[in-house]
Protein backbone atom coordinates (compact mmCIF):
# COMPACT_ATOMS: atom_id res chain seq x y z
CA UNK A 1 0.00 0.00 0.00
CA UNK A 2 2.93 2.31 1.06
CA UNK A 3 4.35 1.45 -2.69
CA UNK A 4 1.74 2.52 -3.93
CA UNK A 5 1.47 5.92 -2.18
CA UNK A 6 5.04 6.35 -3.52
CA UNK A 7 4.48 5.53 -6.82
CA UNK A 8 1.15 8.13 -6.98
CA UNK A 9 3.12 11.13 -5.15
CA UNK A 10 6.47 10.35 -7.69
CA UNK A 11 3.98 10.41 -10.68
CA UNK A 12 2.13 13.15 -9.18
CA UNK A 13 5.27 15.57 -9.00
CA UNK A 14 6.56 15.17 -12.42
CA UNK A 15 3.42 15.85 -13.52
CA UNK A 16 3.43 18.86 -11.59
CA UNK A 17 7.12 19.51 -12.80
CA UNK A 18 6.23 19.03 -16.77
CA UNK A 19 3.25 21.59 -16.24
CA UNK A 20 5.41 23.68 -14.29
CA UNK A 21 8.32 23.26 -17.74
CA UNK A 22 5.52 23.92 -20.01
CA UNK A 23 3.93 27.01 -18.53
CA UNK A 24 7.65 29.05 -19.12
CA UNK A 25 8.23 31.00 -22.28
CA UNK A 26 10.00 29.05 -24.66
CA UNK A 27 13.83 30.99 -25.41
CA UNK A 28 13.69 32.16 -29.50
CA UNK A 29 15.90 30.35 -32.05
CA UNK A 30 19.30 31.49 -32.48
CA UNK A 31 19.87 33.85 -35.05
CA UNK A 32 20.72 32.89 -39.07
CA UNK A 33 24.34 33.39 -39.44
CA UNK A 34 24.74 36.32 -41.84
CA UNK A 35 25.21 35.89 -45.44
CA UNK A 36 28.56 35.55 -47.27
CA UNK A 37 30.24 38.65 -47.95
CA UNK A 38 30.27 39.54 -52.09
CA UNK A 39 33.24 38.49 -54.16
CA UNK A 40 35.40 42.00 -55.18
CA UNK A 41 34.67 42.73 -58.52
CA UNK A 42 38.01 44.56 -59.73
CA UNK A 43 36.99 47.64 -62.24
CA UNK A 44 37.76 47.45 -65.97
CA UNK A 45 41.41 49.64 -66.41
CA UNK A 46 40.92 53.29 -67.82
CA UNK A 47 41.24 53.21 -71.73
CA UNK A 48 44.98 53.95 -72.78
CA UNK A 49 46.14 57.77 -73.48
CA UNK A 50 47.08 58.26 -76.72
CA UNK A 51 51.46 57.55 -77.39
CA UNK A 52 52.72 59.64 -79.26
CA UNK A 53 56.39 57.91 -79.77
CA UNK A 54 57.58 59.62 -82.83
CA UNK A 55 57.48 63.13 -84.13
CA UNK A 56 60.29 64.81 -85.69
CA UNK A 57 61.48 67.16 -88.97
CA UNK A 58 64.40 65.45 -90.98
CA UNK A 59 66.23 67.67 -91.50
CA UNK A 60 65.28 69.80 -89.08
CA UNK A 61 67.20 73.20 -90.86
CA UNK A 62 66.77 73.74 -94.23
CA UNK A 63 67.90 76.75 -96.52
CA UNK A 64 64.60 78.47 -97.96
CA UNK A 65 63.24 76.49 -100.81
CA UNK A 66 63.96 73.14 -100.07
CA UNK A 67 61.96 70.48 -98.49
CA UNK A 68 62.26 68.93 -95.51
CA UNK A 69 59.82 65.39 -94.01
CA UNK A 70 57.98 65.01 -91.09
CA UNK A 71 57.79 61.53 -89.53
CA UNK A 72 55.81 60.05 -87.04
CA UNK A 73 54.54 57.45 -84.94
CA UNK A 74 51.47 57.19 -82.83
CA UNK A 75 49.46 54.68 -80.53
CA UNK A 76 45.84 54.17 -78.62
CA UNK A 77 44.54 57.37 -81.10
CA UNK A 78 41.61 57.72 -83.06
CA UNK A 79 42.03 60.85 -84.26
CA UNK A 80 45.58 62.55 -85.32
CA UNK A 81 46.20 66.01 -87.13
CA UNK A 82 48.95 68.22 -87.65
CA UNK A 83 48.45 71.90 -88.00
CA UNK A 84 49.82 74.46 -90.67
CA UNK A 85 47.44 73.09 -93.13
CA UNK A 86 48.42 69.25 -93.37
CA UNK A 87 44.80 68.14 -91.29
CA UNK A 88 44.09 64.61 -90.55
CA UNK A 89 47.13 62.00 -90.89
CA UNK A 90 47.52 57.95 -90.71
CA UNK A 91 48.85 56.81 -87.25
CA UNK A 92 52.48 56.09 -88.99
CA UNK A 93 53.29 57.97 -91.71
CA UNK A 94 55.60 60.71 -93.09
CA UNK A 95 54.62 64.18 -94.89
CA UNK A 96 57.29 66.19 -96.90
CA UNK A 97 56.67 70.33 -96.23
CA UNK A 98 58.11 72.84 -97.94
CA UNK A 99 58.18 76.27 -95.19
CA UNK A 100 58.65 79.58 -96.11
CA UNK A 101 59.98 80.60 -92.92
CA UNK A 102 61.21 78.60 -89.47
CA UNK A 103 58.20 76.74 -88.64
CA UNK A 104 56.83 74.80 -85.90
CA UNK A 105 54.21 71.83 -86.46
CA UNK A 106 51.98 70.68 -83.71
CA UNK A 107 50.72 66.85 -83.88
CA UNK A 108 47.36 66.51 -81.49
CA UNK A 109 46.85 62.68 -81.13
CA UNK A 110 43.11 61.97 -79.73
CA UNK A 111 41.40 58.88 -78.30
CA UNK A 112 39.56 57.74 -75.55
CA UNK A 113 41.95 57.87 -72.94
CA UNK A 114 42.95 61.19 -73.65
CA UNK A 115 44.44 63.58 -75.99
CA UNK A 116 48.36 64.53 -76.45
CA UNK A 117 50.64 66.82 -78.52
CA UNK A 118 54.27 66.85 -79.70
CA UNK A 119 55.63 69.59 -81.84
CA UNK A 120 58.46 69.22 -84.75
CA UNK A 121 60.29 72.28 -85.27
CA UNK A 122 61.69 73.04 -89.38
CA UNK A 123 64.22 75.86 -89.14
CA UNK A 124 64.93 77.78 -92.54
CA UNK A 125 67.52 79.91 -93.48
CA UNK A 126 67.87 82.32 -96.24
CA UNK A 127 70.61 80.95 -98.93
CA UNK A 128 73.82 82.10 -99.57
CA UNK A 129 73.77 84.68 -102.31
CA UNK A 130 74.90 83.51 -105.30
CA UNK A 131 78.57 84.10 -106.45
CA UNK A 132 79.41 87.69 -107.90
CA UNK A 133 80.07 87.20 -111.88
CA UNK A 134 83.41 86.95 -112.65
CA UNK A 135 84.79 90.21 -113.89
CA UNK A 136 85.18 90.82 -117.00
CA UNK A 137 88.95 90.90 -117.80
CA UNK A 138 90.08 94.69 -117.94
CA UNK A 139 90.91 95.89 -121.46
CA UNK A 140 93.82 96.51 -122.26
CA UNK A 141 95.27 100.25 -123.60
CA UNK A 142 95.07 98.99 -127.13
CA UNK A 143 91.57 97.58 -127.11
CA UNK A 144 90.47 100.92 -125.27
CA UNK A 145 91.63 103.09 -127.60
CA UNK A 146 90.37 100.95 -130.85
CA UNK A 147 87.26 100.83 -129.40
CA UNK A 148 86.54 103.98 -128.37
CA UNK A 149 88.47 106.61 -130.16
CA UNK A 150 87.52 107.79 -133.65
CA UNK A 151 89.04 109.13 -136.56
CA UNK A 152 88.84 112.97 -137.74
CA UNK A 153 88.61 113.50 -141.42
CA UNK A 154 89.22 116.73 -143.24
CA UNK A 155 88.21 118.51 -146.83
CA UNK A 156 90.98 118.20 -149.58
CA UNK A 157 93.68 120.18 -148.77
CA UNK A 158 92.53 121.51 -145.54
CA UNK A 159 93.30 121.42 -141.83
CA UNK A 160 90.44 122.97 -140.83
CA UNK A 161 88.60 120.82 -137.95
CA UNK A 162 85.15 120.73 -139.54
CA UNK A 163 81.62 120.35 -137.92
CA UNK A 164 81.38 116.44 -137.94
CA UNK A 165 85.19 116.11 -137.21
CA UNK A 166 84.91 118.36 -134.06
CA UNK A 167 81.63 116.15 -133.15
CA UNK A 168 83.90 113.37 -133.38
CA UNK A 169 87.08 114.70 -131.52
CA UNK A 170 84.60 116.01 -128.63
CA UNK A 171 83.54 112.37 -128.20
CA UNK A 172 87.47 111.63 -128.40
CA UNK A 173 88.23 113.73 -125.45
CA UNK A 174 86.55 112.30 -123.28
CA UNK A 175 87.44 108.77 -124.40
CA UNK A 176 91.22 109.76 -124.07
CA UNK A 177 90.74 111.77 -120.60
CA UNK A 178 89.14 107.66 -119.29
CA UNK A 179 92.24 105.63 -121.16
CA UNK A 180 94.56 107.94 -119.50
CA UNK A 181 92.76 107.63 -116.00
CA UNK A 182 93.05 103.70 -116.72
CA UNK A 183 96.52 104.05 -118.09
CA UNK A 184 98.33 107.08 -116.56
CA UNK A 185 101.91 105.98 -118.02
CA UNK A 186 101.08 105.96 -121.48
CA UNK A 187 100.33 108.21 -124.49
CA UNK A 188 98.70 108.39 -127.95
CA UNK A 189 100.45 109.37 -131.11
CA UNK A 190 98.11 111.36 -134.04
CA UNK A 191 98.64 110.65 -137.21
CA UNK A 192 98.69 112.91 -140.13
CA UNK A 193 97.07 111.24 -143.64
CA UNK A 194 96.14 112.59 -146.85
CA UNK A 195 95.25 110.97 -150.03
CA UNK A 196 97.38 110.32 -153.24
CA UNK A 197 97.08 114.04 -154.77
CA UNK A 198 99.90 116.00 -154.95
CA UNK A 199 103.96 115.38 -153.87
CA UNK A 200 105.29 113.42 -151.08
CA UNK A 201 106.85 115.93 -149.51
CA UNK A 202 103.48 118.09 -149.97
CA UNK A 203 101.29 115.83 -148.14
CA UNK A 204 103.51 115.33 -145.27
CA UNK A 205 103.50 118.77 -144.67
CA UNK A 206 99.86 118.78 -144.70
CA UNK A 207 99.66 115.82 -142.51
CA UNK A 208 101.40 117.23 -140.27
CA UNK A 209 99.20 120.40 -140.07
CA UNK A 210 96.18 117.99 -139.51
CA UNK A 211 97.44 116.05 -136.99
CA UNK A 212 98.77 119.16 -134.73
CA UNK A 213 95.17 120.83 -135.43
CA UNK A 214 93.32 117.75 -133.74
CA UNK A 215 95.64 117.92 -131.02
CA UNK A 216 95.14 121.29 -130.52
CA UNK A 217 91.48 120.33 -130.45
CA UNK A 218 91.62 118.16 -127.68
CA UNK A 219 93.92 120.01 -125.44
CA UNK A 220 91.20 122.67 -125.63
CA UNK A 221 88.71 119.94 -124.14
CA UNK A 222 91.19 119.30 -121.28
CA UNK A 223 93.25 116.10 -122.66
CA UNK A 224 96.68 116.61 -121.17
CA UNK A 225 99.35 117.94 -124.03
CA UNK A 226 102.29 115.98 -122.89
CA UNK A 227 99.75 112.70 -123.26
CA UNK A 228 99.79 113.39 -127.43
CA UNK A 229 102.31 113.27 -129.95
CA UNK A 230 102.03 114.04 -133.68
CA UNK A 231 103.30 112.07 -136.84
CA UNK A 232 102.47 112.90 -140.29
CA UNK A 233 102.54 109.67 -142.76
CA UNK A 234 101.53 112.17 -145.82
CA UNK A 235 100.37 109.35 -148.48
CA UNK A 236 102.24 106.75 -147.53
CA UNK A 237 99.68 104.61 -145.73
CA UNK A 238 96.48 105.04 -147.52
CA UNK A 239 93.38 103.49 -145.69
CA UNK A 240 91.47 103.37 -149.33
CA UNK A 241 93.80 102.27 -152.57
CA UNK A 242 90.56 103.22 -154.87
CA UNK A 243 91.24 106.25 -157.36
CA UNK A 244 87.90 108.37 -156.52
CA UNK A 245 86.38 111.25 -154.17
CA UNK A 246 85.45 108.22 -151.57
CA UNK A 247 88.17 106.39 -151.08
CA UNK A 248 90.13 109.77 -151.25
CA UNK A 249 88.14 110.91 -148.22
CA UNK A 250 88.88 107.88 -146.15
CA UNK A 251 92.36 108.79 -146.53
CA UNK A 252 92.26 112.84 -145.68
CA UNK A 253 92.27 112.02 -141.64
CA UNK A 254 93.88 112.21 -138.64
CA UNK A 255 93.96 108.64 -136.91
CA UNK A 256 95.28 107.59 -132.92
CA UNK A 257 97.22 105.14 -132.29
CA UNK A 258 99.77 103.78 -129.53
CA UNK A 259 103.13 104.58 -130.92
CA UNK A 260 104.80 106.12 -133.85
Amino acid sequence: MLDKRKISIFCLSMLLAMFAAGCKKKAPPPPPPPPPAPAAVTPPPPPAAPSITAFAAEPSSIERGQSSTLNWTVTDATSISIDNSIGAVQAAASRRVFPGASTTYTLTATGPGGAKTATATVNVTEPPPPPPPPAAPKATFEQMLSGSVVDAYFEYDKTDIREDARAGLTKDADALKAIFASFPDASVTIEGHCDERGSAEYNLALGDRRATAAKEFLVQLGVPGDKLKTISYGKERPQCTDHDETCWQKNRRAHFSTGQ
